[in-house]
């Protein structure tokens, strides 16, 4: 296999100021990423926040307008062919061929990476043990189920064995199950020293997998830290109430304009501000006719994180 070799650096992406606009439309203005060597950093944001867009330019698929960005060292708009050696990158919708099998499909990716055919057998007979699909090695791609052609896709991405990792949104769609495989197969690779940037909607994903989380929202770094940091800076507790008529979650929360309303669970939640906030709540709530069956406190969680900061930004 092709062994890159360059002089070490700290940090594996650094990008300042990374600016890009489509026709009139502004959608990223001024991002600074700092991810170290060896790290996972998560990179939150709703929809149309600009989190691809900054993984398409940090990856050479997209120059920016302005600001600067280096991978592996390499500046990612005067030296896209040593970025690009460096790096892996899983994109959203799998890239692997349904018609080919599993090991086809990684002797495919490695003739492209220009291995030779002992090789590639080599490598692709690795990759299919680690990622727990040697057992479907020889069945096509298209009859894996989701988590299965997620993982084959990583393999795929990890062909060249790159130090540094693009993840975005890799387990999107995916059941819990096969979402819980592929955080274990993350973990190992960031064990071996592999730097990760995961883009992800999932905020358990980013609070169980990172050691930074950056949150962007219309194109702006709002929050960049530890997760545990950014749960302490939403404050220590929150208060979650169920009315007794899911009818009423609505007009809750118009009587309580600061609080999330999650129509799945029929739930809201707000963060707790004193001892005396509770009873108050609870008193507006009487006052507008809406019975709460359920009270609870919680400590906050990335979600809670998600909701406010970006709310802050809106």
């Amino acid at each position: 296999m092709n062994v890159i070799h360059s002089t070490p650096f700290t940090d594996a992406i650094l990008a300042r100021g990374l600016t890009k606009s489509f026709g009139g439309t502004r959608v990223l203005s001024g991002i600074d990423l700092t991810v170290p060597t060896g790290s996972l950093l998560a990179l939150l944001g709703p929809n149309g926040s600009g989190k691809t867009t900054t993984v398409r330019i940090l990856t050479t698929l997209l120059p920016p307008d302005g600001g600067t960005a280096t991978v592996a060292g390499h500046d990612v708009t005067r030296a896209g062919p040593q970025v690009r050696r460096a790096i892996g990158l899983t994109s959203q919708q799998a890239t692997v061929d349904p018609l080919l099998t599993g090991r086809e499909n990684l002797e495919l990716f490695a003739g492209l990476c220009h291995l030779g055919r002992r090789q590639a057998r080599r490598r692709a007979a690795e990759l299919l043990e680690r990622f727990g699909l040697d057992g479907a090695a020889d069945r096509r791609a298209g009859t894996y189920s989701g988590g299965m052609r997620r993982r084959l896709d990583l393999a795929a991405s990890m062909v060249s064995a790159p130090r540094i990792l693009f993840l975005d949104e890799p387990t999107t769609g995916l059941d819990p199950r096969s979402r819980a495989g592929l955080w274990s197969v993350i973990r190992e690779l960031l064990a071996s020293g592999t730097t990760i940037l995961l883009t992800t909607q999932y905020l358990e994903e980013a609070d169980h997998l990172a050691d930074r989380v950056v949150v962007i929202d219309g194109g702006r770094v709002v929050a960049d830290d530890s997760p545990a940091a950014l749960k302490r800076q939403v404050g220590s507790e929150r208060l979650a109430l169920r009315p007794a008529n899911p009818a009423d979650l609505p007009r809750a929360g118009a009587t309580l304009p600061a609080a999330h309303l999650d129509p799945g669970s029929g739930e809201l939640t707000l963060a707790l501000q004193g001892p005396d906030h509770l009873r108050h709540t609870l008193d507006l709530l009487h006052g507008a006719g809406i019975p709460i069956e359920r009270v609870e406190l919680r400590t906050p969680t990335m979600d809670d994180v998600f909701f406010e900061l970006t709310t802050v930004a809106a």
